[in-house]
């Protein structure tokens, strides 16, 4: 018997440490460790970026699916920015 996966819209999960990473990055005094864990909360559990987004109708069908892609877009945005090498991220600044 396999756990049904949460809803798309459920809130991701936390725990107390990703919470005060979060906190830190956004006020500007997060240590490297914690730098590291609030990105990799937002784009595993909060953007869900590499799970698959597809949801059958018995568990919310397309409007689910929807939610899930916009989440995951969000998440491959801030890994593409990650990953970008700075000759890419030239470029584009020059096309703007």
């Amino acid at each position: 018997m396999t756990d049904t996966p949460p809803r798309a819209f459920h809130s991701a999960q936390w725990d107390l440490a990703d919470c005060h990473a979060i906190k830190a990055v956004a006020a500007g005094t997060a240590d490297e460790a914690q730098q590291k864990r609030a990105i990799e909360w937002i784009i595993l559990k909060a953007c869900r970026a590499y799970e698959v987004s597809f949801y059958p109708d018995d568990q919310g069908g397309a409007r689910d699916t929807d939610f899930a892609l916009g989440r995951q877009f969000v998440g491959q945005q801030i890994v593409k920015l990650i990953n970008a090498s700075r000759e890419l991220l030239e470029q584009s600044k020059k096309r703007k």
